[in-house]
């Protein structure tokens, strides 16, 4: 039985579109023939990073969406790992039915189709901030003004500390 996965992958900034075309090119080879078939390819671009990596600040984002039976996991971050032009990799598997139409949506998405745009409140729930809390004029303390010095006032300690 296949499962649903994506893999994501930030390639160096400093790669030619040809050169990034390629790595993409090879990531995919290894997952076919692993036994993996592949469902969309998404480049994201390059973007800034969270923080540096490696002396980058940008890095250039890649979705692979593929289908697999698990075997492929090892071989694909194996190969991460050797390949010097990836500055950091996720393997994510979608196993619910939530999760798994959650993954064809976005599979629609990097394929240009028709795909549902959720709101947040559809997905997660909404923020409501809590009800400031309200005192009772009893729970209130009343506070003292502060005194504020008078340059008058500090001159004549400042005498008599002399």
């Amino acid at each position: 039985m296949s499962k649903h996965y994506e893999t994501a992958f930030i390639l160096k900034p400093t790669l030619t579109e040809e050169e990034a075309k390629a790595k993409i090119d090879f990531f995919s080879e290894v997952i076919t023939k692993q036994g993996g078939e592949i469902v969309a390819v998404e480049q994201l671009g390059v973007k800034r990073l969270a923080y540096k990596i490696a002396k980058f600040e940008r890095g250039n984002y890649v979705a692979i969406y593929f289908t697999s039976d698990g075997k492929v996991n090892k071989e694909l971050e194996r190969v991460y790992g050797i390949t010097e032009d990836i500055l950091r990799f996720i393997v994510i598997k979608y196993e619910s039915k939530t999760e798994i139409e959650a993954w064809e949506n976005m599979v629609n998405r990097a394929k240009g189709l028709p795909f549902k745009e959720y709101k947040l409140s559809e997905t997660v729930r909404e923020y409501r901030p809590r009800s400031p809390r309200r005192f009772n004029d009893e729970d209130r303390r009343e506070r003292a003004p502060r005194r504020e010095e008078s340059a008058e006032e500090a001159n004549k300690e400042a005498k008599v500390a002399e």
